[in-house]
């Protein structure tokens, strides 16, 4: 197979700077909106919009829908010939915006075509990946996905003097790293797991295919697995979320933090998440037990929460929540999520199940991002920690409970074991390419 020779770790990097771009554009929109509704008189709604519609929230799901599907039926490479000149679009109305809803129509391009670009990602590097290193590629695109807020929260602190000038340089800095990752992208090959079932699908009369939805949501096996994944991703991407977006004026006005101090804080706490997708997931998930890693990257998530909320933000309880939390986000549940939402499905509706899943994650993260400041005007921060708490060890039981057994494991044996000999389903393995288990 393509890219398993070196394990994939061409494409990995390559693919990977689609997570940055994620990340990278949610901090620097954020980080920009008190400058932005200052500049264009913003009411809180017109700023509660434009934080609904982009990359964090709504615009992500409805991207996330419309782009896995795509994936599948055209293929993986279909995704990444188009997707990111879709992004640089939508930068360049940020860049140059003159009024609302130029700056509005830039947060929702954006956020579409990040939502578009993630089943894709992840389905590739799963499919592009050695069984034992399928955890290790998924990790290096989870860095990537940290590092972005990483760098842009720091040229955010070195622009900060030329004010909103500096955040659209911000995004102008989105755009070089898009027109490389679109470069590289496009040289990519395209995966043999979705060539070899595409051969197939055509091979059918037509009287033969089913809706790829249709299948999806047939079958017991993919109902209960799409459950587990948002269970995992949903609760602990709400506290996520609302930390992506929220998190510096936490610091601010609980807290009694200036804005650099905020800042620095956020950096730090992406800075180790990076340590932990590197040194944590991708150099320890494919060799230590899944069910008990989870459970470890989990608990330091639910402690980091309960120390910041119940000890209080004194330098020593924000520095032990920033460890906690960091490391945790590191080797936690997004980054499971990614490797096993890319492993339980067959190739034929991979992509399009992980859009599903993301959809209904992020259009809750939406949602969320709506409620929990008003959890935390009118009820106080030890009420709004309290849930975050809650949240997040629902996804710790959910996560540890049903951990599925796939590490070493080729997709096909994963399959196989999930579906058994039913004929429909062993057709979508690509038995062609079958290999032994290596552990």
């Amino acid at each position: 197979m393509s890219g398993q020779s070196s394990g994939g770790k061409k494409e990995t990097i390559a693919v990977s700077l689609t997570n940055y771009l994620d990340s990278g554009c949610i901090v620097a929109g954020a980080s920009g909106l008190t400058l932005w509704a200052e500049h264009f008189g913003l009411s809180s709604f017109s700023v509660g919009l434009l934080g609904a519609l982009s990359a964090n929230a709504f615009g992500a799901a409805v991207g996330a829908l419309i782009g896995g599907h795509l994936s599948d039926k055209f293929g993986r490479k279909f995704i990444y010939t188009y997707n990111l000149l879709i992004y640089m679009f939508g930068a360049l109305f940020i860049i140059f915006a003159m009024n609302f809803p130029m700056l509005l129509a830039g947060f929702l391009i954006m956020g579409l075509s990040v939502g578009a670009g993630v089943p894709a990602s992840w389905s590739y590097i799963a499919e592009m990946a050695h069984p034992d290193s399928r955890a290790h590629n998924i990790g290096i695109s989870q860095l990537a996905w940290s590092l972005g807020p990483a760098i842009i929260f720091t040229l955010g602190v070195i622009l900060a003097p030329l004010g909103l000038v500096g955040n659209r340089l911000l995004f102008v800095s989105l755009v070089v790293v898009a027109l490389i990752a679109w470069i590289l992208q496009r040289q990519l090959e395209e995966s043999k797991d979705w060539e070899e079932e595409n051969a197939r699908q055509a091979a059918l009369q037509e009287s033969e295919k089913a809706h790829p939805y249709r299948d999806l949501f047939s079958s017991v096996a993919n109902r209960k697995s799409i459950a587990f994944l948002v269970g995992v991703y949903l609760f602990w991407n709400l506290v996520a979320g609302a930390m992506g977006f929220f998190m510096p004026f936490v610091y601010e006005t609980v807290g009694g933090l200036t804005n650099s101090q905020a800042n620095m804080l956020q950096a730090a706490l992406w800075v180790l998440t990076s340590l932990g997708s590197y040194f944590g997931f991708a150099k320890l998930g494919d060799k230590v037990d899944h069910r008990k890693f989870y459970f470890v990257g989990a608990l330091l998530a639910v402690a980091s929460w309960v120390v910041l909320t119940y000890v209080g933000m004194s330098w020593i309880g924000l520095w032990v929540f920033v460890i906690l939390w960091g490391v945790s986000a590191g080797i936690g549940a997004q980054a499971f999520y990614a490797l096993w939402a890319s492993e339980l499905f067959p190739t034929k509706y991979r992509g399009g199940a992980q859009g599903v899943m993301f959809f209904l994650v992020r259009g809750s993260c939406g949602v969320w991002s709506i409620i929990f400041p008003i959890i935390l005007a009118n009820l106080g921060f030890t009420v709004a920690g309290t849930v975050m708490i809650g949240l997040l060890v629902v996804s710790l039981v959910i996560g540890t409970a049903w951990t599925p057994k796939t590490r070493g494991k080729t997709l096909e044996q994963i399959t196989q074991e999930r579906y058994g000999n039913n004929e429909q389903v062993v057709n979508d393995m690509d038995i062609s390419r079958g290999q032994e288990v290596s552990k």
